[in-house]
């Protein structure tokens, strides 16, 4: 195994990169192994705004990379990049994006400085929503001819709430995933509520109505609910939430208490970088600690999901019981089974049926004593 240390950044200032970024505090090294084993990869599961698969086949087979840890297959690299750290990259990342022949990418200039960091030469191509539909063609044509593309997003895995990775549609070209940050599970594994069930939200529509419409949905979901927010748009989201989320209900003291602010939430600011902060609290909470004042920075917000409470029907013998109680109390049959009905959620023709079927022969035969 060889250790070769990387060369220093030429950048002055330092402090253009730490605005972005934060930096380690040591020279990183690049390890190099002379050989690599291969792990069989499943096929990756096409996310709802990810990359459309064309062939299975071709990328179980076609996109596995060299033994020899140098050469890669030609194809589309879908490449995890640090969401904050520069050292949250991994040494596969770091040799596919020097070996691709282009880099895609959101912004040149940010993307150019992690490259710039680990001395990455490979060209860089600006690719998003504005300009995909220009540059398809052109990238599809470098694939078709054998390229090794690499996409990535400004921070964290692309295809995730970035421009869908729409170049293999109909194409058989191999696209690659390598994995690597992600804003969404390192907040959800730190956030302390439910995770072993999730809904990923992203970020909410602009349109008022449409918004509306979605935080409703995520409002009586069960899950926890994850989204990204712009810090401008934070207090909007907190007053939304707040009144979407949760219910009224009655104290015992008889006053009426809005628990749509009693519902927590996480929010996770600047992660992986020198101002990382976690609050914790409720909605409530949140609404007040941050109504005065918005912070910077990448957010990602998660709040709990609604408690779903089961109501459990009442079994045959509790139910015998209490049409028994009421029948003796002269109550008649249909009486008795209206008045059972109203305290379960059970349908009156069920508990009818068990009346009759418990106590109807036993009417009969005092009616006809009678």
């Amino acid at each position: 195994m060889l250790i070769q240390p990387l060369r220093s950044m030429a950048m002055s200032p330092a402090t253009i990169l730490q605005r972005q970024w934060r930096l380690p505090s040591f020279t990183p090294t690049l390890i190099s192994f002379t050989s690599l084993k291969l792990i069989s990869l499943s096929p990756p599961l096409s996310p709802k705004y990810g990359a459309l698969y064309c062939s299975t086949d071709s990328i179980n087979h076609n996109s596995q990379e060299s033994s020899k840890g140098g050469h890669l297959k030609p194809g589309l690299y879908l490449v995890g990049t640090p969401i904050g750290n520069l050292e949250d990259i991994t040494l596969r990342a770091l040799r596919v994006l020097r070996s691709a022949n282009v880099i895609l990418s959101e912004d040149t200039r940010h993307s150019g400085k992690l490259l710039q960091y680990y001395d990455i030469k490979t060209p860089l191509l600006s690719y998003h929503k504005f300009n995909e539909s220009q540059r398809e063609q052109t990238i599809l044509k470098r694939l078709r001819e054998g390229d090794i593309v690499a996409l990535i997003s400004d921070a964290g895995t692309p295809g995730i709430s970035d421009p869908e990775a729409k170049l293999c549609v109909d194409e058989n070209i191999p696209v690659i995933p390598i994995p690597g940050p992600s804003a969404l599970v390192a907040a959800l594994s730190v956030s302390g509520l439910t995770n072993n069930e999730f809904t990923f939200v992203g970020f909410l529509p602009k349109h008022a109505g449409s918004r509306r419409e979605r935080l409703t949905i995520s409002a009586n979901e069960a899950t926890t609910q994850v989204f990204f927010v712009p810090p401008h748009k934070l207090h909007q989201f907190l007053e939304e939430t707040s009144s979407l989320f949760g219910d009224t209900r009655v104290c015992t003291n008889g006053l009426s208490i809005d628990l749509n602010s009693c519902r927590r939430c996480v929010i996770a600011r600047e992660m992986t970088k020198v101002h990382e902060e976690f609050w914790r609290g409720t909605l409530g909470n949140a609404k007040e600690a941050f109504s005065n004042h918005q912070p910077k920075g990448e957010i990602t917000l998660l709040i709990e999901g609604k408690e779903i409470s089961v109501v459990e029907n009442p079994s045959e013998s509790q139910l015998e019981n209490e049409l028994g109680a009421l029948i003796s109390k002269g109550h008649s049959l249909s009486m008795a089974v209206k008045l059972v009905a109203e305290g379960t959620s059970m349908k009156r023709k069920t508990i009818y049926s068990l009346a009759l079927r418990k106590f109807g022969k036993q009417l009969e035969a005092e009616d006809d004593s009678n």
